[in-house]
């Protein structure tokens, strides 16, 4: 099997490579510009713009993968509000391309998507609940994933997910779960939203259903997150509580106060019946990730 992963100098990509070079599967690594992650063998690297369908369709064509799996996405969700033109371009018209390059050569495509394409006004969700994106980012995911819905072309699975959290190298985005522990470690006070539920999602699990579906080629939709909702001012408390930090630091706060551009779904969470079904899917809890992230920094 040959695995082409696209965004993998991202954290999930840089997860999913490393679950590639442990199982020995052959893989090609791609991002835009030079190979950030040192884990990864620039044997194996190569850039790729994914919105230039030309360079999308040459280099598919030439390594033949036996599944593609696209992280790669523009996921600040204010930022794709201040910027449609990027977000559709790298979240809708690259996903196009990347597919059906995909269908070219019979390819298992394998597509990222998030809890944002909900509501959230009836979460925790499965697959099949209906969508109803708020902000421009979350209609873009929703139009990458009708690409594949409405093709002919079955041999695809989209997996969605929401908060991935982790460790990487060279980011270009932090994570919640940094963000808020470099935080609290200096002492700052921090405000954090009491009225919005996500499941945070650690990229060792996500990383693993990715190779998973790609290896026991599984279509369709898939749920995968961590276990357990809580509101996103409850997570950080966790944070705060595990690194023995004060917890007091951590003070609640109102969606409505911080004016943010884009609207955020207020509960999502994932039901993952059939994840745990149908890929084996058993995501850590919290706090044992968290247990193995902050064992890991300290490596």
């Amino acid at each position: 099997m040959k695995i082409l992963v696209t965004g993998a100098n991202g954290l999930l990509g840089q997860k999913i490579v490393r679950q590639l070079l442990k199982k020995k599967i052959d893989f090609l690594a791609t991002s835009l510009g030079a190979n950030r992650n040192s884990n990864c063998p620039d044997s194996v690297y190569q850039s790729l713009d994914i919105t230039n369908n030309k360079e999308v369709e040459d280099l598919i064509r030439s390594y033949h993968p036996n599944a593609i799996i696209n992280t790669a996405a523009m996921t600040n969700v204010d930022a794709c509000e201040n910027d449609e033109v990027n977000c559709r371009l790298i979240n809708v018209s690259a996903v196009d391309y990347l597919f059906k390059s995909a269908e070219k050569i019979g390819a298992h495509f394998i597509h990222l998507s998030t809890d944002f394409v909900f509501d959230g006004e009836a979460g925790p969700y499965i697959e099949t609940d209906k969508r109803n994106p708020l902000s421009i980012y979350a209609k873009s995911k929703v139009e990458s994933e009708d690409i594949l819905m409405a093709s002919e072309y079955k041999n695809w699975s989209i997996l969605r997910t929401i908060i991935v959290f982790g460790e990487g190298e060279n980011l270009s985005r932090s994570n919640i779960v940094l963000w808020a522990k470099g935080a609290l470690e200096s002492g700052q006070e921090l405000t954090i939203v009491d009225d919005q539920f996500r499941a945070p999602t650690w990229a060792d699990d996500l990383a693993w259903a990715c190779l998973k579906t790609a290896t026991a080629q599984k279509n369709g939709v898939f749920h995968i997150s961590g276990p357990e909702t809580v509101s996103v001012y409850n997570l950080v408390k966790r944070i705060a509580k595990f690194c023995n930090f004060p917890e007091e630091l951590v003070k609640p706060i109102k969606s409505e106060t911080l004016n943010q551009k884009a609207k955020r779904p207020p509960k999502t969470g994932f039901i993952l019946d059939k994840a745990n079904k149908e890929l084996g899917y058993k995501p850590m809890s919290f706090e044992e990730s968290l247990n193995l992230l902050f064992a890991m920094k300290s490596l």
